[in-house]
């Protein structure tokens, strides 16, 4: 039975497992220099890469990879395990055998599911490994417009454990919609469209809520403004959203809402706030000497009791924010794999 899984799985498994090979071999040929750069150069480190072609394209590669390879797997690997067997109908030569139903579905998801929470486990672990440098230097503050803080959504989900998470849940999703439809193209298809959803739903619904995050009340003052969100035309646009920085470096913002002295968060500041504004187009210095106006806008907005409420994440809850959304998606996973097992014995003829 084992023997015959691989025969069936092997063009799959070798695909996949040649681009992820390449990746994991390029990037660790590549990993040393880069962590000797970040050794050597400090703080100028991040401005370095700027300078450079492969260490930058090695980044987005790595990502996108761990992004891709989640639906890949759900979609090919998963979705046909057991779609095309019940299209075709080979399924009942093997259960004519000695081999039960269970027994069956067990070592094809065992082996299937296993190899593919391992090469996404090795790809995960090169890109993290490679990219630490680049991580810690923005964690320690360097600026850049490039890279982003690992706690940041779009880097977030490719590194450490949570790419892991999301290709056990892509597999067994796979497999259980294949059981259900009967169609591998028609299960391909939906598991494609289910898992992508789920990557780009899970940073705006989902991680928030799996920890507290560190939640702050902050006076807005010319010194800690980042930004104004403006709409309307003419001299005197609304005031439609003020932006404060939180001074910890690395942490995701969730979200930055003025509210009045009840605590009421606000959809439209008062017109009297455009004053604040720092002025300066945007991509270029904002104004940093004394405005009386400006000062005065601020210190009204303290007076009147507005407040800016953030919510956000910091750079030390990385790992245990990993840990939560591995764990959700390793649990999914297994409820799948169980729904699977019930189908099989119950359904299926």
């Amino acid at each position: 039975m084992i023997w015959l899984t691989w025969r069936q799985f092997r063009v799959q498994f070798l695909v996949v497992g040649s681009v992820i090979a390449a990746a994991i071999i390029t990037l660790a040929v590549t990993g040393p220099g880069l962590a000797d750069d970040y050794q050597r150069l400090t703080t100028e480190f991040i401005r370095n890469l700027g300078f450079q072609r492969l260490n930058p394209q090695l980044y987005y590669i790595g990502q996108a990879l761990l992004y891709a390879v989640p639906p890949v797997i759900g979609a090919f690997w998963g979705a046909p395990l057991i779609a095309r067997e019940l299209e075709t109908g080979t399924h009942r030569l093997v259960w004519s055998q000695s081999i039960g139903r269970r027994r069956w579905l067990a070592t094809k998801v065992g082996m299937t599911g296993l190899s593919a929470i391992a090469i996404t486990g090795l790809l995960s672990l090169a890109v993290t490994w490679w990219a630490d440098p680049i991580d810690d230097a923005i964690n320690a503050g360097q600026e850049s417009n490039t890279y982003l803080p690992r706690m940041f959504p779009p880097v977030f989900s490719a590194r450490g454990l949570v790419p892991v998470g999301y290709a056990a849940f892509a597999f067994a999703l796979g497999v259980a919609v294949g059981l259900v439809v009967r169609r591998t193209l028609v299960a391909l298809a939906v598991t494609l469209a289910v898992v992508i959803l789920v990557q780009i739903l899970t940073p705006t619904f989902i991680r928030p809520h799996l920890m507290a995050p560190t939640d702050l009340t902050i006076v807005a003052s010319a010194e800690n403004i980042r930004g104004f969100m403006l709409s309307g035309p003419g001299p005197n646009p609304e005031v439609k959203q003020i932006e404060v920085a939180t001074g910890v470096v690395g942490a995701w913002k969730l979200t930055d809402e003025t509210v009045d002295k009840s605590g009421k968060a606000l959809s439209v500041l008062p017109s009297w706030t455009i004053d604040c504004e720092p002025g300066g187009p945007p991509g270029q210095a904002r104004e940093t000497s004394p405005n009386p106006k400006r000062d005065a806008c601020f210190q009204r907005l303290a007076d009147e009791g507005y407040r800016q409420h953030v919510r956000y994440f910091t750079a030390d809850t990385f790992w245990a924010l990993q840990w939560r959304e591995f764990g959700l998606f390793m649990l999914l996973a297994l409820g799948l794999t169980g729904f699977s097992f019930w189908r099989i014995r119950r359904d299926l003829s």
